[in-house]
């Protein structure tokens, strides 16, 4: 329970930033701000549902498998057949998407303020482009930004095995690298934070009114036009 309050106090911070500015007019169009604003409210959207309890591990577009060598689909002979067991494969499921819990606290106010200092060569094409166009445009401009920046908490949340079954497998397992494992689930989070942008970015384009947000209206309303 202490873990999911310090998930959304951090939150509480990162919404500050991922916040949108008013807009009670339209002075013009501006594409760019657009797909500032595109990519502000889809990441808002997004860090929302997946900094809740168990955000990730209840989302299926964002639920982090648990690594091969932790006894995923394709564990061999790393795994013991107890460690591949039901019971303590569901433990493992929910302690790797505790850890992404934390790798998203880490993550929002990193992809909020490159939102906010990126700049956009063509404004027109991302706007005319795919569903996810514009969650791919952030995804190039991070790069490994976001992995380096929430590895060294995810690793934090997965030395929290606080059941003595696992511990005991654990132990007994042979050739577990947790900073392979590490790595394994920080890349399966980062890849699960732009699904989950991606998703919420093609639901605004389908149904900019529900955004509220006059830019947003006109120009994704609009059509290709530009």
């Amino acid at each position: 329970m202490h873990y999911h309050r310090r998930s959304v106090l951090g939150f509480g911070a990162a919404a500050g930033l991922l916040a949108l500015p008013g807009c009670s007019s339209l002075p013009g169009l501006s594409l760019t701000e657009a797909v500032k604003r595109l990519l502000t409210l889809s990441s808002q959207n997004a860090f929302a549902e997946l900094m809740q309890p168990n955000g990730f591990f209840d989302n299926q577009v964002a639920r982090i498998a648990v690594p091969d060598s932790l006894g995923g689909s394709r564990a061999t002979s790393i795994a013991t057949a107890l460690l591949r067991s039901k019971p303590v494969q569901d433990r493992l499921l929910m302690q790797v998407n505790r850890a992404a819990e934390k790798g998203a606290e880490l993550a929002a106010p990193i992809v909020a303020e490159t939102i906010r200092n990126m700049s956009i060569a063509d404004a027109a094409a991302i706007i005319n482009g795919g569903p996810r166009a514009a969650t791919s445009l952030l995804q190039g401009e991070l790069g490994n930004t976001l992995v380096e920046r929430m590895l060294p908490g995810i690793a934090g949340g997965l030395r929290l095995f606080d059941n003595e079954i696992i511990n005991l497998v654990l132990s007994q397992a042979t050739n577990v690298d947790f900073s392979s494992i590490s790595r394994d689930v920080t890349d399966k989070v980062g890849d699960a934070i732009y699904r989950s942008i991606g998703e919420q970015e093609a639901a605004i384009r389908a149904n900019p009114r529900a955004t509220n947000d006059p830019l947003l209206m006109a120009v994704l309303g609009a059509g290709k036009a530009f």
